[in-house]
């Protein structure tokens, strides 16, 4: 049963069915719903900020297979990462600092190198 006047709300075919009908199919639904997300500024803020620490840690995962490994800066940088990108820090009780993207973190040493840590392989310890 067609009802005159009701449009779906993504592609605009006429609506059958209920008369709380919003979109003639699943795909319709979603499409709207992945449209409306796009448009948001502060989804796609936040869809780009987890894909760069995604990105952040795989590298940092790949790089450090065992947990722990020394490394160029430099490395890094070609890899694509981007040090803007970590979800938080931490202080060791002789004033180090690690970056952390999740459980993975670098910590600078002197001569543009990197010690790059599994927090729990050796952050608990």
């Amino acid at each position: 049963m067609v009802e005159k006047g009701k449009l779906c709300g993504h592609c605009g075919e006429p609506l059958a069915g209920r008369a709380d009908k919003r979109f003639c199919s699943d795909q319709c639904r979603a499409r709207s719903g992945n449209k409306r997300k796009l448009e948001d500024r502060g989804e796609r803020l936040i869809r780009e900020v987890n894909n760069a620490l995604r990105r952040n840690r795989l590298i940092l995962q790949r790089f450090s297979p065992e947990g722990k490994t020394t490394l160029r800066r430099e490395a890094l940088l070609q890899a694509g990462f981007d040090f803007r990108y970590f979800t938080h820090l931490y202080r060791t009780q002789k004033g180090s600092t690690y970056h952390f993207c999740y459980d993975y973190g670098y910590l600078l040493l002197p001569e543009e190198k990197m010690l790059i840590v599994n927090h729990q392989a050796y952050m608990d310890r």
